[in-house]
């Protein structure tokens, strides 16, 4: 399965195009989606062109989001890890974006922060990552505590207007940095 991050209840892989039918499940509920731009997705060939995309990046940059496993049950939880954003995003260009995202069945059992902790520490010791960025939506209390418990230290709010699909343009996002 080609495993290089193991915790207590996760494994964390490369994305594989055999992913695609949880992370559709995950991607096409609305309660997903409720602070990352409103637009469930609608087609299972819409994520298999994401995993393309960020396979390539593993390619292209040498990193990407991860699959997150569950031990137990053995299914695709979510994803964690980071994306090298080129473009400007809140006036910074080339820098890592550290995210997660999971499937609602797995929400408030702290995956988000158990992922994100061995995602962040494999990215920093394997990779000598330090300029490392997060965002999330000003609402989404959820994903600004799990954060927080990683590291990341709010900087400023702004709009985020960069990336297509990710937001509506011009609504309020905060910008966190992390400090270890």
């Amino acid at each position: 399965m080609n495993v290089f991050i193991e915790t207590e209840r996760l494994l964390i892989r490369p994305l594989q195009l055999a992913d695609y039918e949880g992370m559709f499940v995950m991607d096409s509920d609305p309660e997903v989606h409720k602070y990352v731009g409103k637009a469930p997705v609608q087609t299972k060939e819409r994520i298999k062109e994401v995993i393309s995309f960020v396979r390539q990046q593993y390619e292209d940059h040498g990193i990407g989001r991860w699959a997150v496993i569950e031990k137990a049950s053995n299914e695709f939880a979510g994803w964690t890890g980071f994306k090298y954003m080129t473009g400007p995003i809140n006036q910074h260009s080339h820098f890592y974006d550290f995210g997660y995202r999971f499937a609602r069945r797995f929400w408030g059992m702290g995956y988000a922060t158990e992922a994100g902790k061995a995602a962040l520490d494999h990215g920093i010791q394997s990779f000598r990552f330090k300029d490392i960025y997060a965002m999330t939506d000003i609402d989404n209390g959820a994903s600004r505590r799990v954060l927080e418990k990683l590291g990341f230290k709010y900087v400023e709010t702004f709009d985020y207007d960069a990336e297509p699909n990710w937001r509506t343009e011009g609504e309020p996002t905060t910008w966190y940095k992390w400090i270890g």
